[in-house]
């Protein structure tokens, strides 16, 4: 029984692919698999949401939303534009425990990045230190990322949560001189092989496929076959 977290560097980075990825691998060795969504933002009621997406590309149905709000904002603004109450991330982590008694794995994918707020002063991460949950942090390939991902791990040490790994989001089929040169400098920066890389446009195929690409794109740690100094290598190999 464990508990992951899933956040990224910041928001579109390709959290809810990453989830589902790690949801359909689990799933498919046939471990009991829980989806938790504390924040939905952006999406009106009965529109689909992250969760959906996950069930679409995952196969699985045990998914948990614990709040919605309608503008494209961080939980803690969007509650207040919409003169709603705030995700209650104290109630969301004892939530989150007991589905964990019976689950062996209870996913949990954050809202933005790791710091974004849900109340007047609660992140992901400190539901993460609350749970004793590592964290998977996804991060962008391209250009810019090195900060981002160098900052991310360092408020992650700084609070002392745990990294599970981190995973590209989205790596596209023609990677350009930027994203070749971060692979290894990711690495430096998360003292750690690269834990899986997701190909652009993942979220836009059928659960089968999915499946057999989650396989190829995530490390045997999360049940797939991804080889960190392969891609490393076949990568490298093309920088001038």
């Amino acid at each position: 029984m464990s508990v992951l977290v899933v956040t990224g560097t910041c928001t579109g980075v390709g959290k809810t692919v990453v989830t589902a990825a790690l949801a359909a691998l689990a799933a498919a060795r046939g471990a009991s698999v829980a989806v938790v969504k504390p924040g939905q933002t952006g999406v009106q009621p009965g529109e689909p949401g992250d969760l959906d997406d996950v069930r679409r590309l995952a196969g699985v149905t045990d998914l948990h939303e614990y709040a919605r709000f309608p503008d494209p904002l961080s939980p803690a603004a969007a509650a207040r534009q919409a003169g709603m109450d705030p995700v209650d991330l104290p109630a969301a982590a004892e939530r989150i425990r007991s589905l964990s008694e019976t689950r062996r794995l209870v996913l949990v994918e954050g809202a933005g990045g790791l710091l974004v707020r849900y109340d007047d002063g609660a992140t992901i991460a400190d539901l993460a230190r609350w749970l004793g949950a590592a964290v998977v942090l996804v991060a962008r390939p391209d250009l810019g990322t090195l900060n981002h991902t160098a900052l991310t791990l360092e408020a992650m040490a700084h609070r002392g949560v745990q990294l599970a790994g981190v995973v590209l989001g989205e790596w596209p089929a023609e990677p350009d001189l930027a994203m070749r040169s971060n692979i290894e400098d990711l690495e430096t920066v998360a003292a750690r092989p690269l834990a899986g890389a997701m190909p652009a446009g993942s979220g836009s195929l059928d659960a089968p496929e999915f499946l057999l690409t989650a396989h190829d794109a995530l490390a045997p740690a999360f049940g797939g076959v991804f080889n960190a100094a392969t891609f490393r290598d076949t990568y490298a190999k093309e920088i001038p």
